[in-house]
Parts: structure tokens; sequence; C-alpha cells
């Protein structure tokens, strides 16, 4: 089966998250990457965007989940973010989430986890 895979690089979304206590005061930018592949059923039809996955909403996804409630651990956002689009776009067979903090420590450009997950 041939597939197409949809990606978003470097979304920055201002999410409270952390167990420090200035990260349970104030957000802190996420930088998130995401791949996601679907398989490819139908023509591309260029004037009709319903034979595409709409990235919008999978970038509309990503940033509810990571912008609405606070969250300890990066590893249980990856986890959420993983599940939500998995649950909600059922054409997606393999996503890839990296969330990153970049302001965690001064002496490196960022931390992060990373997750794959496939039906």
């Amino acid at each position: 089966m041939t597939t197409r895979r949809i990606f978003i690089n470097n979304l920055v979304v201002q999410a409270s998250i952390g167990m420090l206590d200035h990260e349970l005061i104030h957000r802190q930018p996420l930088h998130i990457d995401a791949e996601f592949d679907t398989p490819i059923t139908q023509d591309v039809k260029d004037q009709d965007i319903g034979t595409v996955l709409d990235y919008r909403l999978l970038r509309e996804a990503l940033i509810e989940v990571s912008g609405t409630e606070h969250t300890n651990l990066l590893e249980t956002l990856v986890e959420r973010l993983a599940e939500r689009i998995l649950n909600q776009f059922p054409s997606v067979e393999r996503v890839k989430i990296r969330a990153s903090k970049p302001e965690a420590f001064t002496d490196c450009d960022c931390v992060g986890i990373e997750i794959e997950r496939s039906r």
C-alpha cells in the first residue's frame, strides 16, 4: 500500500508543563515535530480537500492537547498527543511525535521526548 506522510515541524506552543516550582507557575515554549502516515486510497482532487487529510486539523489537535491543561512529564504529553491523533484521525496509520523544551537547560538547544505509534 502506498502512503502519504504529512509532517509538522517546529510547532511552538506555550504549554504548562513540568514539575519544578517555576514550571508550575509559568507557561513555557514547547516545540513539537510530528509525522503522520496515511494510506493513499483515492486520487487527489485539487479542488477537494476532502480527498486528503487536512493538516490544519492535525495542527489544531496538537495545539489543543499541549496547551489546555498542565502536564507534569513530557513523556505523558507525547503519549497524550499520539493517543489523540490515533483516536481522532482513523486514517492515520502511524504517528511520530517529538516534543522538546528549549528553555530546560542553558547548555543545550533543547531536551525532549519522541514516541512513535502504529495501528
